[in-house]
């Protein structure tokens, strides 16, 4: 049975370390026969949260005129939801912090979604593993949310480095495995 999946890569570059996983997740979830869709945020027009709580009225939509509020209906109509991101700080990028800060509107509409994370890190284990746990935070606000793997990759600098790691396999398999 075909499901369909939306992959967010919050890469500041495309062909980033966490790019290259989200195309190679998307390559394995299209063979399996998918509905698969990837926004590459870095090239959206998405705008800061402004705290202006007109979103609390229960309309889903966001007041702000910008991309979120076509990527909130593509949020709310896909099964899975893929989250890829380098890790800088010890935490998810910018672009990624703002694409969950503007779910806002939705947060309690997007239910019974399955989720993928994919986290790319120069530095160690720990780092993808805070990354990890605020992408939990996150979605655990999301009513009958489902974790189905994280794909992490550390000690990667250069971009394209992702290409001499088990991770770029990894990521292939978790979306060949959506049948």
């Amino acid at each position: 049975m075909t499901k369909k999946i939306l992959i967010i890569s919050a890469s500041p570059r495309k062909g980033g370390n966490s790019d290259l996983l989200c195309d190679e997740f998307m390559r394995g979830a299209r063979e399996a026969g998918n509905d698969v869709e990837k926004l590459f945020l870095n090239e959206m027009n998405i705008n800061y949260c402004t705290g202006c709580c007109s979103c609390i009225s229960g309309t889903g939509k966001c007041s702000q005129a910008d991309d979120m509020n076509k990527i909130m209906a593509q949020v709310l109509s896909a099964e899975i939801i893929v989250l890829g991101t380098p890790v800088y700080f010890h935490a998810m990028n910018a672009q990624l912090k703002t694409f969950i800060d503007r779910i806002c509107p939705i947060y309690s509409l997007a239910r019974n979604k399955d989720f993928y994370y994919i986290i790319a890190s120069a530095g160690g284990r720990s780092e993808t593993e805070k990354a990890a746990q605020s992408l939990n935070q996150f979605t655990s606000c999301l009513p009958g949310s489902n974790l189905k793997a994280t794909i992490a990759v550390t000690g990667i600098w250069d971009r394209g480095g992702v290409k001499n790691t088990p991770a770029l396999q990894e990521a292939y398999n978790a979306g060949l495995s959506i049948a």
